[in-house]
């Protein structure tokens, strides 16, 4: 048995995924839930933005803290952004939380580990995802952590695709101002992402802690959507996100919304939203015009030259970077996460994403698509006939090489 704060004993709980839930979805939501397991009903969800909402958000969240926070980045720099967390964590340590800090090894790549003793010092958890150790047996540089998961005191979470460097951070923060979108959710579905920190962080190392309470028993929420977490972190379960994209295209009857960072769909992605966008469906997406990896750019201009051919409306973003990984379906399912539709996503790195059976979560989302639309180049046939012939040429070859980006 265990003691909470307050004194009250609870017995130890298995920390299982239960998965044999089967939540009654409202009838008009059904042909979008790919499966009727494991969906949490009474979640709140808010949608955030990387521009001036997520990483105050984050930071407020982390102060008001008072038994116990869990944090998983793929990439943590010892920047302003990052020197603000820290000093966060500090200060909450110090209190008596307890803080655990799991951050990914080539993802966060030159992070001093002085920076790092000064958090062990204070008193937090700090492990590291995958060590870079190329001479240890059946060593995976490519298996990395790629979520971002942030549970304070199993009350409240927040996921998306922000990380905490300054290239998230607003320019009126004297950041650069990427385009993201995270989200803080409330309900049982927060029992599930710290559910899922923990299995990571046991796998990396970190000490055991008592595993969190089964959602099964978990006080209902009273917010309005239903939502279902998809990680990947079983072998098994390795195509579970994208399976649950496939369904919500091939379930789709009025729009298919898409913004994702690194666009490089494989041929069953890229039938299905042509196939959405034959039968009338507004297939729309959104990515980087100019991305920081350019690989993945030029490989990405090839596969949209497929898609707009088969009607799919494609928006590259004019701004310094478009990293958003969500997708909204006539307004009614949409997802939030770190999966990107490429390769590493899809076959190497651990992913997280929630998924949202919800109209005004979709409704927002869509909103947020529409206005950042606004400041987008549309790419289609003509556009692609327009690029220079060594444009062509390393979008087709950078294509060739999709299985590695």
């Amino acid at each position: 048995m265990t003691t909470q704060p307050g004194g009250e004993v609870t017995e130890p709980v298995r920390d299982e995924p239960s998965r044999a839930i089967v939540v009654a979805l409202p009838r008009e939501l059904v042909p979008y839930a790919r499966s009727p397991l494991r969906w949490r009903p009474g979640c709140g969800v808010t949608v955030l933005g990387a521009d001036l909402d997520t990483l105050p958000a984050m930071l407020a969240a982390i102060v008001s803290a008072q038994r116990s926070i869990v944090l998983e980045t793929y990439i943590l720099v010892a920047d302003e952004t990052g020197d603000r967390f820290k000093a966060a964590l500090i200060e909450r340590a110090k209190a008596g939380v307890q803080v655990r800090l799991l951050y990914d090894a080539v993802g966060s790549f030159g992070l001093a580990e002085s920076w790092i003793a000064g958090l062990r010092a204070a008193g937090v958890e700090a492990v590291c995802w995958n060590p870079i150790a190329t001479w240890r047996r059946k060593y995976r540089l490519s298996h990395r952590d790629h979520r971002k998961i942030l549970v304070i005191d199993d009350r409240l979470a927040f996921t998306g695709g922000i990380n905490l460097s300054n290239d998230y951070a607003s320019k009126a923060e004297g950041g650069k101002g990427w385009h993201d979108i995270h989200c803080k959710v409330t309900g049982p579905i927060v029992f599930d992402l710290a559910r899922t920190f923990r299995r990571t962080w046991l796998r990396a190392g970190g000490a055991h802690y008592p595993p969190v309470p089964a959602t099964a028993t978990a006080p209902p929420g009273d917010g309005p959507s239903y939502v279902r977490l998809l990680d990947n972190t079983r072998v098994r379960a390795r195509g579970t996100i994208r399976r649950a994209y496939l369904h919500a295209i091939r379930a789709a009857r009025s729009a298919v919304w898409i913004q994702n960072a690194y666009f490089l769909p494989d041929r069953g992605l890229r039938r299905a939203l042509g196939r959405a966008a034959r039968r009338g469906v507004d297939v729309r997406v959104m990515v980087p015009g100019r991305s920081d990896v350019r690989l993945v750019e030029w490989a990405s201009l090839y596969a949209l030259k497929w898609l707009a051919r088969a009607g799919v409306k494609v928006l590259r973003w004019r701004g310094p970077m478009m990293h958003a990984k969500t997708a909204t379906v006539d307004e009614a399912w949409s997802t939030i996460g770190s999966y990107n539709f490429d390769a590493q996503s899809r076959f190497s790195n651990l992913e997280v994403n929630v998924e949202i059976l919800d109209p005004e979560t979709a409704l927002t989302l869509a909103k947020n698509f529409e206005t950042v639309a606004m400041t987008c180049d549309p790419f289609d046939e003509s556009a692609w006939h327009h690029l220079p012939w060594w444009r062509k040429a390393l979008a087709w070859l950078s294509y060739r090489l999709r299985r590695f980006l």
